[in-house]
């Protein structure tokens, strides 16, 4: 029972982060475009340009969580200290002053970069704890999915309540402000679930750190599977952004916002952006619970693999669906189907990442766990930064016109390229690259032995 504890301890700590994290690739860009009224061209260029801090500031990040020695371990502290500054960038990042259209954008500026940099601050230690939790690579796997089984909960709580915790506010107060105290509510949630995980969790797993930072990065640009599974990761998150950063838009001026699936008889029920991305969360969960049992019986690489080919076939259909009630049922199946993928996909690079830890440990004589780990925070953050600012510049590309009654058939196309083959080709090189990755199964077992052998 105390180990389950532990699991759902650490799981609600990525609860808390992607409750979070979905609302800002999802809903900050039309809040930026719609709300704050950012043209889509400078909320393009705001959420790429405040990624290139993220290129520092991860790292670094990892470089001071591997040197941290507290009575509450190395990355756990982290959760404590940060989980109050979290919760209040968010509010303040979807906060409305009034200012001048320059003061504005200066505005979301300053507080996008700062939000980054406490999420950074929360997320890279968070992400490391994985590799010091258990020392079975198994065992780590399953910390892996109850991680994004429970970060893919709290992104179905926060994509399902979104939209009517907006309209509630609404009903009292303007739209802008509506969307602040949306975010308070989730910010206050986020906050408990946090101090919960800190309290849940325990390092099991020592850690020491005698290189220096140099031999660090040298390591570290000499590991080809980090190279590559880095790589993968981040094309995983410009797959997963792209499509998520283009519902709103196409629910909003492709389906439309009040439309019905209609089932045999009277019944139907509205079909909105938040409901189509609410149910891509729990068949990610379905998908976090494939994982474990997949991977084992096949391997994480061949899991990985076959799971881009099937998200490459099922993005291409997405195009040819027409707007008709069996086309929205059509939708809403290659949603769920897409998104039990994604889910399978999920844990394994975390695990994944973990390993890659174990194997710079056989290989250099340190793991650096939390500069590998901020790699996949960074490639998180950039993968999700280059597809949202990609999605807003070709929509701006193709002609689209925020909060326009109609859009041209050329705007309509832009989105129905974002939500097909472009996050095809996507899954397509994610396949291709993770194909080259070199640490399998047997590979790991002879790796576990060489760093038991050096321990005792």
């Amino acid at each position: 029972m105390k180990h389950l504890t532990r699991k759902i301890g650490y799981g609600l700590g990525d609860m808390s982060s992607s409750m979070f994290w979905k609302i800002f690739s999802y809903y900050l860009p039309i809040f930026y475009s719609d709300i704050f009224s950012l043209s889509l061209g400078a909320t393009a260029t705001l959420m790429l340009v405040t990624r290139i801090w993220d290129t520092i500031s991860d790292p670094m990040m990892g470089i001071i969580a591997d040197r941290t020695r507290t009575r509450w371990g190395t990355y756990r502290p982290y959760i404590l200290w940060m989980s109050l500054p979290f919760a209040v960038m968010g509010i303040l990042l979807f906060t409305t002053p009034s200012l001048s259209e320059t003061g504005r954008l200066v505005y979301a500026y300053v507080t996008y970069i700062l939000m980054m940099t406490v999420y950074t601050a929360i997320n890279v230690p968070y992400g490391s704890m994985l590799a010091v939790v258990t020392d079975n690579s198994d065992e780590k796997t399953v910390y892996s999915s109850f991680r994004m089984f429970f970060a893919y909960a709290g992104s179905f709580v926060a994509l399902f309540a979104w939209e009517p915790l907006c309209h509630l506010f609404e009903q009292h107060t303007s739209t802008s402000t509506a969307w602040q105290l949306a975010m308070v509510v989730i910010g206050i949630v986020c906050f408990i679930l946090f101090l919960l995980c800190f309290t849940m969790t325990r390092e099991q797993v020592p850690t020491e750190h005698n290189s220096s930072i140099g031999n660090d990065f040298k390591h570290l640009l000499n590991n080809t599977p980090w190279w590559l599974l880095t790589i993968a990761a981040m094309c995983s998150n410009l797959f997963n952004t792209v499509r998520g950063a283009t519902v709103a838009y196409y629910f909003k001026y492709y389906i439309g916002e009040d439309v019905h699936i209609h089932f045999g008889g009277s019944w139907s029920f509205l079909f909105f952006a938040g409901l189509f991305l609410a149910i891509g969360e729990v068949c990610n969960m379905i998908g976090v619970l494939l994982a474990t049992p997949l991977s084992m019986r096949v391997g994480k690489k061949p899991t990985f693999v076959i799971a881009s080919l099937v998200l490459a076939i099922l993005s291409c259909w997405f195009f040819f669906v027409p707007i008709t009630n069996g086309g929205l049922l059509t939708m809403l199946m290659l949603q769920i189907i897409i998104s039990i993928t994604t889910g399978v996909i999920a844990p394994l690079i975390w695990s994944m990442y973990a390993d890659v830890a174990d194997y710079s440990q056989a290989t250099y004589g340190t793991a650096s766990t939390g500069l590998i780990f901020s790699s996949g925070s960074m490639a998180q953050k950039f993968g999700g930064a280059v597809a949202g600012s990609a999605v807003l510049w070709l929509f701006d590309a193709f002609g689209l016109v925020p909060n326009a009654p109609t859009q041209t058939a050329q705007a309509i196309l832009g989105m129905q390229l974002t939500m097909s083959f472009i996050p095809a080709a996507i899954a397509i090189l994610m396949m291709v690259i993770v194909i080259f990755y070199p640490l399998s199964q047997q590979r790991m077992i002879t790796i576990h032995e060489s760093n038991d052998c050096t321990r005792s």
